[in-house]
């Protein structure tokens, strides 16, 4: 192992370059596309044994940079990312246009919200990975804001409110088990591996019901996944972002919650049932939906509930397979959320009920749509074969009938509402009489560039060096995992065969109306605002009115009293100074007396 003092982690290139694009003008567009390709090749640049750390509070040592076995592969597609939504956000109008200023301020957010993303897999004690966890917030916040509607305002403010909460969840955790740890006579209680709550692949503690500080971090860390009924802020907020700065909410948040619970949380069996719930619940809102961007947002909850399965799975072959299905995930849901924002941004529409034929006039941006609907529904050649895949086997290892059946069951639901209902829906079905034209040349080579991605990986062979990076790679002379298999490739091809006779046998009954489908955010979107407006506000308004008639009448009812001439008021006529002297001499010895007898 090499240690090293004051190198800082490669993600706050990031964050620091992401502050200055404002102050560059000109050459900001141009410096968004150099940094995160910087910030890529400073994570394979850094030896794989080095540890940086730094001095805190004198008598603590914070690694902020250290390489846990998830790392390699999630920073790098986070880079990846960050380069593909940035190429996607360019202001190609330049600076001075709507969209300019728009970038101004939310890609510098999106670029610190990316570049803390990538300093958590770097994180190497607990603290440094909540600071970061927390400045993902505040990114992420500023991207929504950033879109200046007042939905998206409305959105973000519900947003920062749930992940503050989440945060204050994990901090309360983090305290219990650094007290504990303390007690118990550890030197460094904010080491991250003394965090460890999960058996299987990483060695670690027992994760126990009665384990406040275990159950208060996990709490915190899946409100961040988006898991029911924690997770609606995703569905509430991230459609009502920008067409950019959506594609770059889709890629961090939940899977920085998939790397920190495969650090914390493997092997444990209660995720196991989490993420089955979140498979299924993705799917069922998903299909209910009628806004484009909505169905794509439930489908990131269905998607990551597969992660999460295979976290509480545990082996080797489950946490290989979350981690590899991460990295897809974020390259075919960017993708999906690239082809709605182009159309968004050439039609200005966002429901399916206002959309259909536009694979006359959009046919890049169909065609597209297309290759991340093929590649998340698994479809043989497309990276989503070769990832979620490995999830599945590895639950028939287990032998967990339970999880196989519903992921399965799941995998086929992911093509009825991404696979075919948001291109069907948007692209084909009736003819809307919308004609417009592909978006411009920089969104368009974001979207054929992550397509490439999506049909390479898929390939026999190609996908070998993304097996390499994960958490356990093979031997030397053996293979990781086998996907083309005869007997694999024939049963997803006759899983998305009748997955697609469903769909269309159930087509008039999937035709949705103009209104959205709320979920748990029903709380604070209704429930709590119809509270204070028919219950709680009537009742301040009234005290208010009592509490201004009792203070707006009260000073002139003292003065009244206290300042009425001597005829009218003998009480509080005026005093010499010889009686007043006596009265304080009178107040003065009582105190001493009753002093006395006290002592």
């Amino acid at each position: 192992m090499t240690e090293s003092v004051g190198l800082p982690p490669p993600g706050l290139i990031l964050v620091l370059g992401g502050l200055l694009l404002p102050l560059l003008r000109g050459l900001g567009p141009a410096v968004a596309l150099l940094l995160p390709l910087l910030t890529l090749a400073a994570i394979w640049a850094i030896p794989h044994d080095l540890v940086v750390t730094l001095p805190f509070m004198g008598q603590y040592d914070l690694t902020v940079l250290a390489f846990n076995p998830p790392t390699r592969v999630f920073a790098t597609i986070f880079a990846v990312m960050a380069f593909a939504g940035a190429l996607f956000a360019h202001p190609i109008a330049g600076l001075d246009s709507e969209r300019g200023r728009r970038w101004r301020v939310e890609l510098p957010a999106a670029f610190v919200y990316a570049g803390s993303a990538i300093c958590v897999t770097f994180a190497g004690d607990i603290l440094s990975l909540f600071v970061f966890w927390e400045l993902m917030a505040v990114g992420s916040t500023t991207v929504i804001w950033s879109a200046g509607t007042k939905e998206a305002g409305r959105a973000g403010y519900r947003y920062a409110l749930v992940h503050f909460v989440g945060g204050v969840l994990l901090m309360a955790g983090i305290l219990a088990k650094v007290f504990a740890l303390q007690a118990a006579g550890v030197a460094d209680p904010l080491a991250l591996h003394h965090f460890f709550f999960g058996a299987a692949g990483f060695e670690g503690l027992s994760f126990g019901a009665g384990d406040a500080a275990a159950w208060l971090i996990l709490l915190g860390i899946l409100v961040n996944a988006a898991a029911p009924p924690l997770g609606s802020w995703l569905a509430d907020a991230y459609p009502e972002a920008s067409e950019s700065g959506t594609v770059f909410l889709s890629a961090f948040t939940t899977k920085t919650a998939v790397y920190v619970l495969m650090l914390l949380f493997a092997g444990t069996q209660l995720l196991i049932y989490v993420g089955l719930l979140m498979a299924v619940y993705g799917i069922v809102y998903a299909i209910l939906e009628n806004d484009m961007r909505r169905i794509l947002a439930y489908s990131i909850v269905n998607q990551v509930g597969f992660m999460v399965c295979g976290i509480g799975i545990g082996t080797a072959m489950a946490l290989n397979g979350a981690a590899a299905h991460a990295f897809a995930h974020i390259v075919y849901k960017a993708l999906l959320l690239m082809s709605a924002g182009s159309v968004l941004y050439m039609t200005g529409k966002r429901k399916c009920t206002d959309l259909g034929g536009l694979y006359h006039s959009m046919p890049i941006t169909m065609t597209c749509g297309i290759i991340g609907a093929l590649a998340i529904s698994s479809f043989p050649l497309t990276s989503g074969f070769v990832t979620k895949s490995m999830i599945n086997q590895a639950a028939a290892d287990q032998h967990l009938a339970l999880a196989w059946f519903t992921l399965t069951a799941a995998s086929a639901g992911v093509f009825l509402h991404a696979g075919i209902k948001f291109p069907w829906f948007v692209f084909f079905q009736k003819d809307s009489g919308l004609r417009p034209p592909d978006p411009p040349w920089n969104m368009r080579a974001a979207m054929i560039f992550f397509a490439a991605v999506c049909i390479l990986l898929g390939v026999p062979g190609v996908y070998g060096p993304l097996y390499s990076i994960l958490p356990f790679p093979a031997a030397a002379g053996e293979t990781l995992y086998a996907p083309y298999t005869v007997p694999h490739v024939i049963n997803q091809l006759q899983l998305l065969l009748f997955s697609g006779l469903a769909f269309f046998a159930l087509l008039p009954v999937l035709k949705r109306t103009l209104t959205i489908t709320l979920d748990a955010d029903w709380f604070y979107r209704r429930l709590f605002p119809g509270v204070w407006k028919h219950l709680v506000r009537p009742v301040v308004l009234a005290f208010r009115e009592l509490f201004d008639y009792l203070f707006g009448h009260m000073p002139q009812m003292v003065k009244d009293l206290v300042y009425s001439p001597p005829q009218e008021s003998a009480m509080f006529k005026e005093w010499g100074l010889g009686g007043a002297m006596v009265v304080i001499t009178g107040f003065l010895f009582a105190f001493l007396v009753l002093g006395y007898i006290a002592v």
